[in-house]
């Protein structure tokens, strides 16, 4: 098989890799779709460090089944099933057992751990895979497995916002921008400065106001969101919540945090992250995507430019989100 696989040389290179065979409870998965994630540049870059190289990247994998373990039998060969970033944990500490299997320190990540979707088959755990919405094509579901379910699980620890700041207007923002309006919250939009492309996009997409991220909003925000790997953004969001308010930091990996008074601070606001996810988050957020039209915004790249996709997510330069189209005839 083709696979684009990340060496000690910190690029991708095209190899041919023998075709895996799956182990009792996996599944082979041929690849129609995979998303391009930030993550994935994160590891690109070497800012996250996986345990092992060569690895084959990719963690928003679309695809169909096509080979079953010995004791697989929650999917049948030729369904279509999403592969996210959680690809496995131990089940039985004391995260686990309280059903944050997000924070298991045994858990096992799609494209760090073991390979990923930027390859022609991967392998994951059933138990760990996601039947996708009906309603979404291979190309516009992919984003949905990390930029949405992540997003998806910063909102809900954001509270129950009336007013949410999203800073960064990436993958992330622009699927959970259309959520937060559909459940009736207003979002404020904040992009790279200067970026009045992304600023017509965020608001193009419902949002009531969008802005740089050097800018203030018009009104205090109860809640805010940062995407952005800029730990900048953290003082600078702190100071447009309300008293009480409180900021999400989404991401795997962020700058460091400037130091920043204590005064916007005061006022009980909070500072919070978010880590990784878990299979619940995916089941909720697949039932909410069902009730509230969600349009990805995508840019397809073929296998082998998955350096290209990579430098244009850097730079900032992706409206919505990149996704390697695998395989001819997806969506």
């Amino acid at each position: 098989m083709r696979a684009m696989v990340l060496d000690s040389a910190a690029q991708l290179t095209e190899r041919n890799l023998p075709i895996p065979e799956p182990g009792p409870r996996q599944v082979r998965v041929r690849v129609i779709a995979c998303g391009v994630c930030r993550t994935d540049l994160h590891i690109r870059d070497a800012e996250l460090h996986p345990p092992r190289l060569p690895l084959v990247l990719g963690h928003e994998v679309v695809g169909t089944v096509e080979a079953v373990g010995s004791q697989a039998s929650r999917f049948a060969a030729g369904a279509r099933v999403g592969i996210p970033w959680l690809g496995s944990t131990c089940g039985f500490c004391e995260f686990c057992r309280r059903g944050e299997e997000n924070l298991c320190d045994q858990a096992r990540f799609t494209g760090f751990h073991m390979d990923g979707g930027y390859a022609e088959f991967t392998l994951a755990d059933e138990r760990y895979c996601h039947t996708m919405p009906a309603r979404y094509g291979d190309v516009q579901a992919a984003p949905l497995l990390c930029a949405g379910l992540i997003g998806f699980r910063a909102l809900r620890a954001a509270g129950d916002p009336k007013r949410i700041g999203l800073h960064g207007f990436g993958a992330s923002a622009h699927i959970i921008a259309q959520i937060a309006k559909g459940q009736g919250r207003e979002v404020f939009a904040f992009t790279r400065s200067g970026d009045v492309e992304g600023q017509k996009f965020a608001l193009s997409l419902g949002a009531t106001w969008a802005g740089g991220s050097d800018q203030s909003p018009p009104e205090p925000l109860d809640a805010a969101i940062i995407f952005a790997p800029v730990g900048s953004l953290v003082p600078a969001a702190l100071k447009a919540v309300r008293k009480g308010g409180s900021v999400v930091c989404a991401g795997i990996h962020m700058s460091d945090i400037p130091a920043f008074p204590y005064d916007i601070l005061w006022g009980e606001r909070s500072v919070r992250s978010v880590a990784n996810l878990t299979r619940k988050d995916g089941e909720d957020f697949f039932r909410i995507v069902e009730q509230i039209p969600v349009h990805t915004t995508t840019e397809t790249f073929p296998l082998g430019e998955a350096e290209t996709a990579l430098r244009q997510l850097r730079q900032g330069k992706l409206k919505g989100a990149a996704v390697l189209q695998v395989a001819v005839g997806g969506l």
